[in-house]
């Protein structure tokens, strides 16, 4: 996963960073709020966010996340302990509320819980305001309509939504799709770019230098 971290404690930053990193996960890290409404977009598969922090706090971020549509699952990480503050966090959408002290392997495992339940939601996902998959059928539709595409096509297109709002590298497309075969990036890209032309609508996003991703979409 790509976690966007922000804590001003700059032990406990570092700390968490690394933890993060040895268990595989790509992490960027800052220490005032204002960086991270600067810098968060879609390509973070999940938010680590103190509330207590310069210049912006983490109820402020998630709130303004909110207001600009871009839902990505977050962890607060925080002394706070009031239940009004439990209450807050939970009301503006975050996952899981984690009180310091906390072993770095509680978070791993709040991590993983996230992970799972994303990965086993709702068996019909929906990418656009077009389309929609079922991972039940492993059929993708167009306005309710199944599309014609490609053995190879469709298991592109699944893995990705077993995997929404996270990224999915090439190593794990090499494993799954190409039954790990000793594949280069390149042909893994010109297929995905194959299937990219046959859709009418371009909710494949390219994370350059990672992999692809599908976001799910949220209505208005």
């Amino acid at each position: 996963m790509k976690i966007l971290l922000l804590e001003d404690e700059l032990m406990l930053n570092n700390a968490i960073c690394e933890y993060l990193k040895g268990i595989g996960h790509m992490v960027e890290s800052f220490t005032d709020g204002e960086e991270v409404t600067n810098s968060v977009d879609n390509s973070f598969d999940l938010l680590i966010l103190d509330i207590n922090v310069p210049k912006k706090d983490g109820f402020e971020i998630l709130q303004e996340l909110n207001e600009r549509r871009l839902y990505i699952p977050t962890i607060f990480i925080t002394a706070l302990n009031d239940i009004e503050d439990i209450t807050k966090a939970y009301d503006l959408g975050c996952r899981e509320y984690l009180k310091k002290p906390f072993h770095l392997e509680e978070l791993g495992i709040k991590i993983n819980q996230i992970l799972k339940k994303d990965q086993k939601s709702t068996s019909h996902v929906r990418f656009s305001e077009n389309y929609s998959y079922s991972k039940e059928k492993k059929t993708l539709y167009f306005n309710g309509e199944p599309q014609p595409l490609t053995k190879k096509q469709l298991d592109i297109i699944h893995i990705l939504a077993l995997n929404i709002n996270m990224i999915v590298d090439f190593e794990r497309f090499r494993i799954d799709i190409w039954g790990g075969e000793d594949i280069d990036n390149p042909t893994i890209r010109a297929e995905i770019s194959r299937l990219k032309k046959a859709l009418k609508e371009d909710f494949i996003k390219n994370i350059r230098g990672l992999g692809y991703k599908i976001d799910r979409f949220y209505s208005i």
